[in-house]
């Protein structure tokens, strides 16, 4: 990809993001018929593991794989609903949003209200920081080399892929997001979200233990809870730090430019795509959060005028993104750490 001599890109044409609303309105059909077929399919996946324990346990975490899918298209489900485009309501997105989270774990007030500074800053040179962010987030060259020894090995050490992409994103969603965490006593509703869901994952589990014990609850739920937040954190990672991602100052940064070359164009396998939601297609989100996953990609291709020119990451590449973790301002591109 040529080195771009601007600090971003010339930004697409209002005339042509005009276009792009058109695929704000969800379609109602179509939401329902999501929602019962996923939630259908994932209840049907995790009553099928609990039935195969009495077959074999390989068969039951054989199952977490599909399970795991499930979770993370849930997941973008109740993403869709924290933008409020999965309903014309806000309040059946926040209901849906809210049964969502009964398979994800994530509290759904508390999570939207971090999700839409991300919306409000991403590859923004001068506003990162943000701790929801951290996985998106990156540290220029020129900040690198400015650092102690220490400070070198402290940072290199916390975004270590082993750490970053495998460890922490499931203390993230099964321990972390227990606790109303970066979200100030004022923020009353959102606080309040994390403890109703705690109050209603208490019970659920309670539940499942009563009928079927412990180690067969672990067995079922972990698995394929732990699965799905490491495939959903690393997809959120590598659409914003990959090698051409776009990072600029506040002074030069652009909403389009930075939702077309700051994410990317994730091709997926069309089963892929169906697991993710379509969540690959991040330029056209960023472009317009409003539009509801299903019109992702009929949104991307009757709008190639602006959704072509977005940065095209295959999965290979997606695959070694991992390495990029610093910003080179002087390159215009991501780089990996210094040998």
């Amino acid at each position: 990809m040529p080195v771009p001599t601007s600090p971003m890109r010339p930004p697409a044409a209002e005339h042509d993001l005009a276009l792009l609303r058109h695929y704000n309105s969800p379609l109602a059909g179509t939401t329902i018929w999501q929602i019962a077929s996923t939630f259908g399919l994932y209840i049907g996946c995790t009553a099928a593991m609990y039935a195969s324990l009495r077959i074999s346990a390989w068969l039951t975490l054989a199952l977490a794989l599909p399970a795991s899918g499930l979770i993370v298209r849930i997941f973008m489900l109740q993403h869709d609903c924290g933008h409020n485009a999965l309903f014309r309501s806000r309040r059946a997105n926040e209901l849906t949003g809210f049964l969502c989270s009964l398979a994800t774990l994530t509290p759904f007030a508390y999570w939207r209200r971090l999700h839409a500074r991300h919306h409000g800053s991403w590859n923004n040179l001068d506003a990162r920081g943000i701790p929801a962010d951290f996985f998106s987030d990156c540290a220029t060259l020129v900040e690198y080399g400015a650092m102690t020894r220490v400070q070198k090995f402290m940072y290199r050490f916390s975004h270590h892929p082993l750490l970053t992409h495998l460890l922490l994103p499931p203390v993230i969603f099964i321990l972390l997001y227990r606790v109303p965490f970066d979200t100030p006593p004022t923020a009353k509703r959102e606080r309040r979200s994390v403890y109703l869901l705690d109050a209603a994952l208490v019970a659920i589990y309670a539940g499942l233990i009563l009928l079927f014990g412990i180690k067969n609850v672990l067995i079922v739920q972990f698995p394929a809870m732990v699965l799905a937040s490491i495939i959903g954190i690393w997809l959120f990672s590598v659409q914003h730090r990959f090698a051409d991602a776009q990072w600029a100052r506040k002074v030069d940064w652009q909403f389009a430019s930075a939702a077309l070359h700051g994410t990317s164009h994730l091709t997926l396998p069309r089963v892929l795509q169906w697991f993710s939601a379509s969540i690959g297609l991040h330029h056209v989100h960023h472009l317009s959060p409003r539009i509801p996953n299903y019109r992702l990609q009929a949104c991307h291709d009757a709008c190639l005028a602006v959704t072509a020119t977005a940065s095209v990451l295959t999965l290979k590449q997606a695959l070694g993104a991992s390495t990029y973790a610093l910003w080179d301002e002087a390159l215009r591109r991501m780089v990996p750490f210094p040998a």
